[in-house]
């Protein structure tokens, strides 16, 4: 038997079955919430070097000597 399902076993027989449910839920909305910010900040990161790079190509093009 591992680790999980004596802790699992542990609180089903306390009774608190229902904590053990909300830890679960939790653990899962936190781990979206962590796996939401990872993808959104290296979709802002993607769009900060996009907009650099827009800068430069306007710069090179417009004749602009700065």
């Amino acid at each position: 038997m591992n680790i999980y399902d004596q802790i699992a076993e542990a609180v089903i027989r306390r009774g608190d079955l229902a904590h053990l449910a909300l830890f679960v839920w939790a653990s899962g909305a936190s781990a979206l919430l962590a796996m939401t910010l990872r993808d959104l900040f290296a979709a802002n990161r993607r769009f900060d070097e996009f907009v650099r790079e827009l800068s430069l190509f306007n710069r090179r093009h417009s004749g602009d000597p700065s």
